[in-house]
Order: C-alpha cells, then sequence, then structure tokens
C-alpha cells in the first residue's frame, strides 16, 4: 500500500512514516502543506492520503480543501482525515464529495496504533471510518429523519458509521449477524434508501447520520 502522509506537526508526520514504514507500508511522501500534498499525490498517485484537516496557512480547513481537490482529480484515491477535535463541517464536507473511501479520526487515535491501522485498511478497501468519539459526539446533536429510528437502530447506525461489519457489531451488541441484517435493513426504509447497492446504501446511510 502507497501512502502519502499531510501533516504540518514535524513530530507527528515523522511518527507515522516510521510507524507505518515499520508495518510494511511504502510511505512515499511526507509533507507538511497542501501544495506539496497535491503535488505528491499528482507525481506517486498512492492508494491512500493520511491529511490533518488544519495546514498552513490559516490553520483552519486547508486539509479538508486539498483532500476534497486531490479526490476530483485521482478518482479512488482513500483519504484519511486527521483532525484534534470533532469538526462537524469537516467531516460531511469530505464525505459529501463521494462517501466511499474516506475516514475522519482524532489525531488521539493514532496513539492506538491497531484502531488507527484497521481504519487505515478499511478506507484502503473503499470502506468508511469515522472515530467512535466523533461517533458518540453528533449522536447527541441529530434531529429529523434520524428520529425514526428504534434506539437499537441508532445503536446499529453509530457502529456502521465507525466502518464496522455485520459480523463485528453483532458481537459488539450481542445480537445474531441475522438481527444485525434486520436493522440495517429497517434502517434503510426508515431512511428511503433505494435497494440499489448494498454498500452505497450502508455509506449514504452514515452520511445522513453525519448530515442529520
Amino acid at each position: 500500500m502507497r501512502i502519502v502522509i499531510a501533516e504540518d506537526d514535524a513530530l507527528l508526520r515523522e511518527g507515522l512514516v516510521m510507524l507505518l514504514g515499520g508495518e510494511g507500508f511504502e510511505v512515499v511522501a511526507a509533507v507538511s502543506n497542501p501544495q506539496e500534498f497535491l503535488t505528491a499525490v499528482a507525481r506517486y498517485s498512492p492508494d491512500v492520503a493520511v491529511v490533518d484537516v488544519r495546514m498552513p496557512p490559516t490553520h483552519t480547513d486547508e486539509g479538508i480543501q486539498a483532500a476534497v481537490e486531490a479526490r476530483r482529480s485521482h478518482p479512488g484515491l482513500a483519504v484519511l482525515v486527521l483532525s484534534a477535535y470533532v469538526e462537524q463541517a469537516f467531516a460531511t464536507e469530505l464525505l459529501a464529495d463521494g462517501a466511499r473511501s474516506l475516514g475522519y479520526l482524532l489525531k488521539e487515535r493514532v496513539g492506538q496504533f491497531k484502531e488507527f491501522l484497521d481504519a487505515l485498511t478499511r478506507v484502503a478497501a473503499g470502506g468508511v471510518a469515522i472515530d467512535p468519539e466523533v461517533v458518540a459526539q453528533l449522536f447527541t446533536r441529530r434531529r429529523g429523519p434520524l428520529d425514526r429510528l428504534t434506539v437499537r437502530e441508532r445503536e446499529v447506525l453509530a457502529l456502521l458509521a465507525e466502518g464496522l461489519g455485520n459480523i463485528v457489531i453483532a458481537e459488539r451488541l450481542r445480537i445474531t449477524e441475522g438481527t444485525v441484517h434486520k436493522h440495517i435493513s429497517s434502517i434503510f426504509g426508515k431512511l428511503e434508501l433505494a435497494p440499489t447497492d448494498r454498500v452505497s446504501r450502508r455509506v449514504i446511510a452514515v452520511l445522513r447520520y453525519l448530515e442529520g
């Protein structure tokens, strides 16, 4: 797996290079600003980009804007965004650009390296990985169509937002995989998601959850 890292914190950037390299990943570039990131993506055509939300010059949303631009110019690029805080607008903006192969993690998750690697691998495989803390905080703010969901359906949707599959969700909630499938079908129905591609519906359900 070829990876480009865009992170202006030199200590975190070099730490990611070392940790990922130690796990056998190929870090083809590690840069500190959006322009260098876009140049690296164009030059190396990586499988995954790990991008900080806040980068120079203003440290507001340069990372998100660069990630959106990179995905538009390189369709299929997987992006894992890192943020120090729960920033709903940034998460939904990136997901709305095409909710596949995307992750949004708090930087503290990098310290829990197995979880970080799991998210990175899931995103590279075309899935979505949303930090559990982001999910928990956003869940307290949601209104609208999600009000139709039962408590258990909300629990299932929250785990879907973390990028978990049916088997893991069943284990987490101590229910059968068949019951998980029924809950997901009910979620699709209540959110009025057409029975087209199953993976796309899961991703759209997560996006609806984030957008509220």
